[in-house]
């Protein structure tokens, strides 16, 4: 069997999310993003390099959601796909790209965070008997699943 997945992207927000609505009444979130760049030199060492930006944009409730919670500097974990498109101005043809967000989180390596689940009486079954929320602490070590 076959695990399912998915392009992911991780970097963090660098202008301020716009949220519009398409003439179909759909809502869009859309940002420009960095990209961290590092480079493995022959000792060992890393050397930080220049970030790299895109375009990263989300739709209909999604996009909502993420416009509600996402900031300037927040780091992010996405996951969606690679959108490349064309159009012409003044007679020639421009290429770009986007990275079309199905999903995003905060980075859990980078941000402090809580996590506030519903109570049992909203969402019976998804409770396990912990608090309702519990404030997350960025530790020195990482934990792997």
């Amino acid at each position: 069997m076959t695990i399912p997945t998915q392009m992911s992207l991780h970097g963090f927000i660098v202008t301020a999310p716009e949220l519009t609505y398409g003439k179909s009444d759909v809502a869009r979130f859309r940002a420009r993003v960095g990209i961290e760049q590092w480079r493995k030199e022959p000792d060992g060492s890393f050397t930080k390099l220049d970030p790299q930006f895109c375009e990263m944009v989300m739709f209909k409730s999604a996009a909502e959601r993420a416009y509600a919670r996402f900031r300037v500097g927040d780091q992010f974990v996405a996951s969606g796909y690679v959108h490349e498109y064309e159009f012409d101005r003044d007679g020639e043809t421009i290429r770009r790209e986007e990275f079309v967000a199905r999903r995003i989180g905060h980075d859990t390596a980078r941000t402090r965070y809580s996590v506030e689940r519903p109570s049992p009486d909203r969402d019976a079954g998804t409770e396990t008997g912990h608090d309702a929320q519990r404030t997350v602490e960025p530790s020195s070590t990482a934990v792997g699943i």
